[in-house]
Protein backbone atom coordinates (compact mmCIF):
# COMPACT_ATOMS: atom_id res chain seq x y z
CA UNK A 1 0.00 0.00 0.00
CA UNK A 2 1.27 3.57 -1.01
CA UNK A 3 1.10 5.96 2.19
CA UNK A 4 0.16 8.92 -0.15
CA UNK A 5 -2.17 9.82 -2.02
CA UNK A 6 -1.88 10.46 -5.59
CA UNK A 7 -4.71 12.47 -7.64
CA UNK A 8 -4.93 12.80 -10.82
CA UNK A 9 -7.35 13.44 -13.74
CA UNK A 10 -8.75 9.71 -12.94
CA UNK A 11 -9.50 10.09 -9.56
CA UNK A 12 -13.24 10.33 -8.77
CA UNK A 13 -13.83 13.27 -6.47
CA UNK A 14 -16.06 13.53 -3.35
CA UNK A 15 -16.58 16.49 -1.53
CA UNK A 16 -18.12 17.55 2.16
CA UNK A 17 -20.73 20.56 2.27
CA UNK A 18 -20.00 22.25 5.59
CA UNK A 19 -20.80 25.76 7.04
CA UNK A 20 -17.82 25.79 8.78
CA UNK A 21 -15.45 23.51 8.01
CA UNK A 22 -13.00 23.53 10.86
CA UNK A 23 -14.94 20.96 12.57
CA UNK A 24 -14.60 18.38 9.54
CA UNK A 25 -12.67 15.58 10.18
CA UNK A 26 -14.57 12.84 8.31
CA UNK A 27 -12.82 13.46 4.97
CA UNK A 28 -9.34 12.26 6.65
CA UNK A 29 -11.02 9.36 7.56
CA UNK A 30 -12.39 8.17 4.37
CA UNK A 31 -9.18 9.23 2.31
CA UNK A 32 -7.58 6.77 4.50
CA UNK A 33 -9.99 3.79 4.16
CA UNK A 34 -9.97 4.55 0.47
CA UNK A 35 -6.13 4.68 0.33
CA UNK A 36 -5.74 1.63 2.27
CA UNK A 37 -8.36 -0.42 0.18
CA UNK A 38 -6.38 0.95 -3.09
CA UNK A 39 -9.70 3.03 -4.53
CA UNK A 40 -8.95 6.19 -7.03
CA UNK A 41 -10.85 8.65 -4.94
CA UNK A 42 -10.19 11.91 -2.74
CA UNK A 43 -12.18 13.33 -0.30
CA UNK A 44 -12.24 17.67 0.29
CA UNK A 45 -14.42 19.66 2.30
CA UNK A 46 -15.99 22.60 1.10
CA UNK A 47 -17.11 25.66 2.86
CA UNK A 48 -20.62 26.51 1.29
CA UNK A 49 -23.29 29.26 2.93
CA UNK A 50 -26.88 27.70 3.11
CA UNK A 51 -27.29 30.93 0.84
CA UNK A 52 -24.83 29.72 -1.55
CA UNK A 53 -26.09 25.70 -1.45
CA UNK A 54 -28.12 25.58 -4.50
CA UNK A 55 -25.33 27.57 -6.73
CA UNK A 56 -23.06 25.11 -5.43
CA UNK A 57 -25.46 21.97 -6.47
CA UNK A 58 -25.85 23.44 -9.84
CA UNK A 59 -21.88 23.73 -10.34
CA UNK A 60 -21.11 19.74 -8.78
CA UNK A 61 -23.77 18.94 -11.68
CA UNK A 62 -21.38 19.75 -14.74
CA UNK A 63 -18.47 18.58 -12.96
CA UNK A 64 -17.82 15.76 -14.34
CA UNK A 65 -15.21 13.92 -12.23
CA UNK A 66 -17.43 14.51 -9.22
CA UNK A 67 -18.70 11.21 -8.15
CA UNK A 68 -20.57 12.78 -5.19
CA UNK A 69 -20.44 14.65 -1.84
CA UNK A 70 -21.55 14.38 1.65
CA UNK A 71 -23.41 16.88 3.28
CA UNK A 72 -23.08 18.32 7.26
CA UNK A 73 -24.04 20.75 9.26
CA UNK A 74 -26.27 23.29 8.50
CA UNK A 75 -26.90 21.52 5.26
CA UNK A 76 -28.62 18.17 5.91
CA UNK A 77 -32.49 19.49 6.18
CA UNK A 78 -32.42 22.15 3.25
CA UNK A 79 -30.49 20.42 0.79
CA UNK A 80 -33.12 17.85 0.38
CA UNK A 81 -35.36 19.95 -2.05
CA UNK A 82 -32.41 20.80 -3.94
CA UNK A 83 -31.94 17.56 -5.04
CA UNK A 84 -33.20 15.02 -8.31
CA UNK A 85 -34.39 12.48 -5.96
CA UNK A 86 -33.67 10.58 -2.78
CA UNK A 87 -34.13 7.15 -0.97
CA UNK A 88 -37.43 6.15 0.58
CA UNK A 89 -35.42 6.13 3.73
CA UNK A 90 -33.91 9.37 3.34
CA UNK A 91 -37.47 10.99 2.30
CA UNK A 92 -38.71 9.17 5.24
CA UNK A 93 -36.09 10.93 7.35
CA UNK A 94 -36.26 14.17 5.77
CA UNK A 95 -32.69 14.91 5.58
CA UNK A 96 -30.09 14.02 3.51
CA UNK A 97 -25.84 13.50 4.41
CA UNK A 98 -24.79 11.63 1.09
CA UNK A 99 -25.46 12.23 -2.34
CA UNK A 100 -24.57 10.49 -5.34
CA UNK A 101 -23.82 12.06 -8.74
CA UNK A 102 -24.83 10.66 -11.93
CA UNK A 103 -23.29 10.13 -15.07
CA UNK A 104 -25.76 12.98 -16.39
CA UNK A 105 -25.98 14.99 -13.75
CA UNK A 106 -28.29 14.04 -11.66
CA UNK A 107 -28.35 14.53 -7.94
CA UNK A 108 -29.15 11.61 -5.78
CA UNK A 109 -29.50 11.70 -1.50
CA UNK A 110 -29.58 9.00 0.92
CA UNK A 111 -29.37 8.89 4.50
CA UNK A 112 -26.41 7.02 5.96
CA UNK A 113 -26.46 8.73 9.71
CA UNK A 114 -28.52 6.50 11.14
CA UNK A 115 -27.43 3.22 10.27
CA UNK A 116 -23.93 4.19 10.36
CA UNK A 117 -24.47 5.22 14.18
CA UNK A 118 -26.37 1.97 15.67
CA UNK A 119 -23.77 0.17 13.89
CA UNK A 120 -21.31 1.89 15.39
CA UNK A 121 -22.23 1.84 18.61
CA UNK A 122 -21.58 -2.19 18.46
CA UNK A 123 -17.78 -0.83 18.69
CA UNK A 124 -18.86 0.33 22.40
CA UNK A 125 -20.88 -2.69 23.17
CA UNK A 126 -23.97 -0.56 23.30
CA UNK A 127 -27.50 -2.16 22.12
CA UNK A 128 -30.71 -0.75 21.78
CA UNK A 129 -32.83 -3.22 22.09
CA UNK A 130 -35.25 -2.98 24.65
CA UNK A 131 -34.26 -0.44 26.13
CA UNK A 132 -35.26 3.72 26.94
CA UNK A 133 -32.89 5.93 24.92
CA UNK A 134 -32.93 10.05 25.53
CA UNK A 135 -31.65 11.67 22.33
CA UNK A 136 -30.78 15.03 23.01
CA UNK A 137 -31.64 17.09 19.44
CA UNK A 138 -34.03 17.07 16.42
CA UNK A 139 -31.63 18.38 13.88
CA UNK A 140 -30.75 16.68 10.67
CA UNK A 141 -28.25 13.91 11.94
CA UNK A 142 -30.69 13.72 15.09
CA UNK A 143 -34.09 12.96 12.74
CA UNK A 144 -32.18 9.92 11.08
CA UNK A 145 -30.58 8.73 14.50
CA UNK A 146 -34.07 9.02 16.15
CA UNK A 147 -35.71 6.75 13.17
CA UNK A 148 -32.61 4.09 13.15
CA UNK A 149 -33.29 4.45 17.30
CA UNK A 150 -36.35 3.02 16.92
CA UNK A 151 -35.95 0.45 14.29
CA UNK A 152 -33.41 -1.39 15.97
CA UNK A 153 -35.61 -2.10 19.04
CA UNK A 154 -35.55 0.42 21.05
CA UNK A 155 -38.30 0.26 23.46
CA UNK A 156 -38.84 3.69 24.48
CA UNK A 157 -37.41 6.83 22.81
CA UNK A 158 -37.34 10.52 23.98
CA UNK A 159 -36.58 13.19 22.24
CA UNK A 160 -35.13 16.94 23.59
CA UNK A 161 -34.82 19.56 21.51
CA UNK A 162 -34.41 24.01 22.55
CA UNK A 163 -37.47 23.84 20.07
CA UNK A 164 -40.01 21.66 21.90
CA UNK A 165 -42.47 21.78 19.06
CA UNK A 166 -39.55 20.33 16.89
CA UNK A 167 -38.80 17.58 19.30
CA UNK A 168 -42.73 16.63 19.46
CA UNK A 169 -43.01 16.35 15.80
CA UNK A 170 -40.39 13.85 15.19
CA UNK A 171 -41.33 12.29 18.08
CA UNK A 172 -44.66 11.73 16.26
CA UNK A 173 -43.33 10.69 12.89
CA UNK A 174 -40.98 8.14 14.30
CA UNK A 175 -43.46 6.36 16.15
CA UNK A 176 -45.96 6.54 13.15
CA UNK A 177 -43.36 4.09 11.46
CA UNK A 178 -42.27 2.67 14.19
CA UNK A 179 -45.56 1.80 16.29
CA UNK A 180 -43.55 -0.75 18.80
CA UNK A 181 -41.51 1.78 20.07
CA UNK A 182 -42.88 4.69 22.62
CA UNK A 183 -41.75 7.85 21.75
CA UNK A 184 -42.46 11.19 23.31
CA UNK A 185 -40.69 14.75 24.02
CA UNK A 186 -38.73 14.77 27.04
CA UNK A 187 -36.46 17.17 29.06
CA UNK A 188 -32.45 16.94 29.07
CA UNK A 189 -33.01 14.64 32.50
CA UNK A 190 -31.26 11.28 31.74
CA UNK A 191 -33.22 9.85 35.01
CA UNK A 192 -34.97 6.79 34.15
CA UNK A 193 -32.95 6.00 30.50
CA UNK A 194 -30.76 3.52 30.03
CA UNK A 195 -28.81 5.19 26.67
CA UNK A 196 -28.44 9.14 26.14
CA UNK A 197 -27.46 9.90 22.83
CA UNK A 198 -26.46 13.40 21.63
CA UNK A 199 -27.01 14.51 18.38
CA UNK A 200 -26.67 17.95 18.50
CA UNK A 201 -23.47 20.50 18.09
CA UNK A 202 -22.85 21.14 21.49
CA UNK A 203 -19.84 19.88 22.44
CA UNK A 204 -17.53 20.75 19.39
CA UNK A 205 -16.53 24.00 21.26
CA UNK A 206 -14.67 24.29 24.06
CA UNK A 207 -16.74 26.92 25.86
CA UNK A 208 -20.45 24.67 24.83
CA UNK A 209 -22.94 23.84 27.70
CA UNK A 210 -23.57 20.58 28.56
CA UNK A 211 -26.36 19.22 26.44
CA UNK A 212 -28.05 17.58 29.62
CA UNK A 213 -28.81 17.84 33.39
CA UNK A 214 -25.29 15.78 33.71
CA UNK A 215 -25.94 15.66 38.22
CA UNK A 216 -28.97 13.12 37.21
CA UNK A 217 -26.84 10.95 35.13
CA UNK A 218 -26.09 7.45 36.55
CA UNK A 219 -23.30 5.29 35.95
CA UNK A 220 -25.32 2.36 34.55
CA UNK A 221 -26.54 4.81 31.77
CA UNK A 222 -24.71 4.23 28.36
CA UNK A 223 -23.76 7.59 27.18
CA UNK A 224 -22.61 8.48 23.40
CA UNK A 225 -21.83 10.91 21.03
CA UNK A 226 -22.22 12.27 16.80
CA UNK A 227 -19.90 14.46 17.51
CA UNK A 228 -16.23 13.22 15.73
CA UNK A 229 -14.39 16.48 16.47
CA UNK A 230 -12.71 16.23 19.42
CA UNK A 231 -13.40 13.06 19.79
CA UNK A 232 -13.35 13.24 23.79
CA UNK A 233 -16.52 15.94 24.19
CA UNK A 234 -16.86 17.19 27.50
CA UNK A 235 -20.25 15.24 27.58
CA UNK A 236 -18.26 11.81 26.85
CA UNK A 237 -15.29 12.72 29.56
CA UNK A 238 -17.96 13.92 32.01
CA UNK A 239 -20.05 10.63 31.55
CA UNK A 240 -17.02 8.57 31.58
CA UNK A 241 -15.51 10.04 34.89
CA UNK A 242 -19.19 8.97 36.55
CA UNK A 243 -18.33 5.30 35.18
CA UNK A 244 -20.69 5.47 32.64
CA UNK A 245 -20.13 3.24 29.41
CA UNK A 246 -19.26 5.81 25.91
CA UNK A 247 -20.20 5.88 22.35
CA UNK A 248 -17.37 7.79 20.10
CA UNK A 249 -19.00 9.57 17.53
CA UNK A 250 -16.11 8.83 15.17
CA UNK A 251 -16.84 5.03 14.97
CA UNK A 252 -20.67 6.20 13.02
CA UNK A 253 -18.43 7.86 10.38
CA UNK A 254 -16.41 4.67 10.04
CA UNK A 255 -19.35 2.44 9.73
CA UNK A 256 -20.73 4.53 7.54
CA UNK A 257 -17.63 3.79 4.95
CA UNK A 258 -19.02 0.48 3.50
CA UNK A 259 -22.68 2.12 2.64
CA UNK A 260 -21.09 5.02 1.01
CA UNK A 261 -19.01 2.78 -1.19
CA UNK A 262 -22.49 0.65 -2.15
CA UNK A 263 -23.83 3.84 -2.98
CA UNK A 264 -21.09 5.02 -5.24
CA UNK A 265 -21.38 0.84 -6.58
CA UNK A 266 -18.21 0.56 -5.65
Amino acid sequence: MNNAMRITGKTKILFMLADPVGHVVGSHMLNQRFLAEGHDVAVSPLHVASADLSIVLNAVRRMRNVAGFGVTIPHKIEVVSLLDGTTERAARIGSVNFVRREVDGRLYGDNLDGAGFVDGLAHSGITLRGRRVLQLGAGGAGRAVAFAIAEAGAAALAVHNRDGAKAAMLASEVARANPGCLCSADANDPRGFDVVVNTTSLGMHADDPLPLQLENLDAATDVAEIIMSPEMTPLLMAAQSRGCRIGLGKYMLQEQYKLVKMLLNM
